[in-house]
């Protein structure tokens, strides 16, 4: 079977043997020239007179105009058709196309058919035989030689997660439970039923004084008693002896959440993860919504902050269905588990307080790092997951020793910093108990194997990233995208796992998300541009002739533009010997002349990348940046550190120091525009959304001269308001790390404000909440700020859906780089 697993989250290269030791890896402030001598793409095109005017009402409208590309696709069970969606234009809803990868045309699949597609995550028996999937909440199978569908389950309940058992049955879920259809005998049976509650004590027998006496006294208690213990020990007695009654209720206890469970392909054991019952908001979490159907004031339920965070602790539990027994797994042979891994830390933060801290061993919190992340043998008898700590300061792949019930560490990956929530995929090789996994431990994402001998072998290397692995159904190669040739190139690799040879199998060049067919031949590509959205492509594996382009769905609109192609320039940093990718969007003549405005546009997220060659996530601020370039302004693009695609220590500049790194960058990036393309470094601004709203208030704050106006979007002003998971990688915790929270956090520096400054903030945004522009403007207003104006968008979330609301946005920030610049 062909196992694919997609990047999501959170490894020491050791022998089984070994497997206390931990790869530890430190923040480090300058590196060896990674990528110091990466060349600038530059083949970048400019607008002319002669050019057709891009206004802003056609770019911030909705994207109807551009055309409707094809989304979710997926390869037919038979390697020769592909489905995909496209949306209808005018309103939000998606047809299925079905497109013979031999064919120019792709068909409308009616409604009466949508069943019969199959689905991207559909499962394959072990002998090729059959597919499974589900199809609006129902199982269906399919025969694969005779394709023979036949609809398994036709319920009011929602059924999910097919596997096909080494006995030959297919198991999926309903809820919390476990089921089975049995292929040859066309019947459905459960197989286990989990039940959060307390298990029954049944018949007890008296225990206080006065119960005691009332069966000793009266005959007719005592009497009730007995029958009733008869009566419960009759039935124990016949469901141990009769197979035919089902015998599989598992009490897992009531203030117990489950959130995680995986059925052993031989049918013998229930991996369960228990999580205690902690509330994820507090009473007064709320966001009111002004904007309602029925004109009332909704108080909408927010997420907690990260400063009231509360750790939920979670068990491991494996159950055994044949003797019906369960044990916990627990974390203590784990290196490190009891390790105090913020020592330092908090050693500091204690010391600004007058205070001495105690560093003593005490359990950690470890948790399954995503429910997901469990992977069993195709026979069963062995298991494997992947663990983590709450600190965020180490990931474990542990198998099970099913003999002694413990987990045996494999793998520890250590940072000092944060691991990684991405570059997490792992698994059993198909016809082996070799494992394969990702790790960041030599600086970037590379494959790697844990051979039967338990010795580990490093696939990949270089200065390149490793994701979405697929593993070869013969186990010969693994299938993986890299960022190998150029960082912002992404292209479809796999490497012989025996020799380690690395072979590239699309150049296409721009940005490639590949799946590879159920046969293994061949290869189905979105395949994007700077210029060109996403297209279905596919490539036959070892042939010699360029992918085929299946279709053509940007709109003649669109085409006819001449948008400005940034080159992809490496900028030289100050502060690294790697240099600052950037992406430069030059305006026609722009050496010649006066001195020319610049504009700066810092991406969001922090952890992504944008100074790639594919389609942009943010394409709407690439045709604005066209835009700019039209009417002569320079536009720079950075990758700053942090950013996705250069590697962990690119990434990990920014621990406990979150704007300083990026905000050298900045400057960096506008020395070179001043150096290199005519900018008048008094003629510049900044705009951004998310954690390109935090940089521009922090560049506004704390580097008042950069830029003459900023406008911040969708702005962090202070992180402790922001969420657990995301916050919590880069400065730990505020109740342990306070100093980090203070100096990463704009409205600390808030007096600093000089120039220009615009607040776009949507009110709705559960993501970052409105309450960061309320605190900031109330402190601005304290500190009698004066040049600094508020625009509210009372029904935008964190992604404007509204191009009304992406229209009155950018005309703002046009106006005030017009007005500033």
């Amino acid at each position: 079977m062909i196992k694919r697993t997609l990047t999501a989250i959170f490894v020491c290269s050791s022998m089984a043997a070994c497997a206390a030791t931990a790869t530890k890896t430190t923040p480090s402030r300058v590196k060896s020239a990674s990528f110091a001598t990466t060349p600038t793409i530059a083949s970048p095109t400019t607008l002319s007179a002669s050019d057709k005017v891009i206004k802003m009402e056609k770019i911030m409208s909705h994207p109807d105009w551009m055309g409707q590309q094809p989304e979710k696709a997926y390869w037919a069970d038979d390697s020769s058709n592909i489905y995909y969606q496209r949306k209808r234009p005018g309103n939000e809803l998606l047809d299925w196309y079905a497109h013979g990868i031999n064919s120019t045309d792709a068909a409308i699949v009616k409604m009466v058919d949508h069943h019969k597609m199959g689905r991207s995550n559909a499962v394959y028996s072990q002998d090729g035989k059959y597919s499974a999937y589900v199809f609006s909440g129902d199982v269906f199978v399919k025969e694969l030689g005779n394709n023979t569908l036949t609809q398994i389950t036709r319920t009011a309940e929602s059924e999910s997660s097919p596997q096909f058992l080494s006995n030959g049955q297919l198991a999926y879920q309903v809820g919390d439970n476990y089921f089975a259809w049995d292929l040859a005998k066309q019947r459905a049976s459960q197989l286990v039923e989990i039940r959060m509650a307390k298990k029954p004590t049944g018949v007890e027998s008296p225990d206080s004084y006065i119960a005691k006496e009332q069966h000793k006294l009266i005959g007719f208690v005592a009497l009730e008693h007995k029958n009733a213990k008869d009566s419960e020990n009759y039935k124990k007695q016949l469901k141990d002896a009769n197979t035919a009654i089902f015998n599989q209720t598992w009490y897992l206890g009531k203030d117990n959440n489950l959130v995680a469970s995986s059925l052993s392909p031989n049918g013998q054991w229930l991996l369960v993860a228990l999580q205690e019952d902690v509330s994820w908001r507090e009473k007064g979490d709320i966001m009111p919504d002004y904007i309602t159907q029925d004109g009332s004031i909704a108080a909408k339920k927010a997420r907690r902050r990260i400063a009231d965070s509360k750790p939920a602790k979670q068990q491991i539990m494996l159950l055994d269905l044949n003797n019906h027994t369960q044990h916990e797994l627990t974390f203590n042979t784990l290196p490190g588990w009891d390790e105090d891994v913020l020592a330092s830390v908090k050693t500091e933060n204690f010391k600004r307080e007058g205070k001495t801290y105690e560093s003593k061993p005490a359990a950690r919190n470890i948790s399954l790092m995503d429910s997901s992340l469990i992977e069993w043998s195709a026979n069963g008898d062995k298991l494997a997951m992947m663990l983590a700590a709450f600190d965020n300061k180490d990931r474990w792949i542990a198998t099970v020793d099913f003999a002694n019930k413990k987990l045996v560490s494999k793998h520890r990956l250590h940072d000092d910093a944060w691991v990684n929530y991405a570059f997490n995929e792992f698994g059993w090789f198909n016809n082996s108990d070799s494992l394969y996994y990702v790790s960041e431990e030599s600086g970037f994402a590379h494959l790697y194997v844990i051979g039967e001998n338990g010795k580990t072998k490093q696939l990949t290397s270089g200065n390149w990233e490793v994701s979405s692995t697929t593993l070869a159904t013969d186990d010969k190669h693994i299938y993986f995208s890299a960022n190998k040739k150029h960082p912002g190139v992404y292209e479809t690799y796999r490497v012989d796992t025996q020799s380690g040879n690395v072979t590239q199998l699309t150049d296409l060049d721009g940005l490639n998300d590949y799946t590879l067919s159920p046969d293994g031949k061949k290869l189905l590509v979105m395949h994007s541009e700077i210029a060109m959205p996403p297209e279905v492509y596919v490539k036959t594996i070892g042939s010699s002739t360029k992918a085929k382009r299946l279709t053509h769905t940007v709109s003649q609109e669109f085409l006819s533009y001449n948008w400005n192609t940034p080159a992809i320039v490496p900028i030289k940093s100050s502060e690294s010997v790697d240099p600052i990718f950037t992406k430069v969007y030059y305006p026609q003549d722009y050496k010649k002349g006066p001195k020319r405005k610049a504009v700066v546009f810092i991406h969001g997220a922090g952890y992504t990348q944008n100074s790639h060659t594919g389609w942009a996530y943010y394409f709407r601020e690439f045709m604005f940046n066209s835009m700019l370039t039209q009417q002569g302004y320079v536009v720079l693009d950075l990758d700053y550190r942090a950013s996705k695609g250069y590697g962990r220590d690119w990434r990990t500049w920014i621990y406990r120091n979150m704007g300083t790194p990026e905000l050298q960058d900045m400057k960096d990036g506008v020395q070179w525009a001043v150096d290199n393309a005519n900018v008048d470094a008094k003629r510049v601004g900044v705009y951004g959304g998310s954690y390109g709203g935090f940089m521009t208030l922090m560049s506004l704050f704390k580097a008042p001269d950069l830029f003459q106006a900023g406008a911040a979007i969708r702005l962090v002003s202070d992180w402790a308001y922001y969420n657990n998971g995301y916050t919590s990688n880069i400065l730990n915790n505020p109740n342990d790390d306070s100093i980090a929270y203070e100096r990463s956090s704009p409205i600390y520096f808030a007096q600093g404000l000089k120039n220009a400054l615009l607040i776009n903030a949507p009110m709705v945004d559960d993501n970052v909440f409105f309450q960061d522009t309320v605190r900031l403007v109330q402190r601005m207003i304290e500190l009698e700020k004066e040049n600094f104006e508020t625009a509210i968008y009372p029904v935008e979330p964190h992604g404007f859906r509204q191009a009304s609301s992406w229209l009155d946005e950018y005309r703002r920030i046009y106006k005030l780089f017009e007005s500033n610049l």
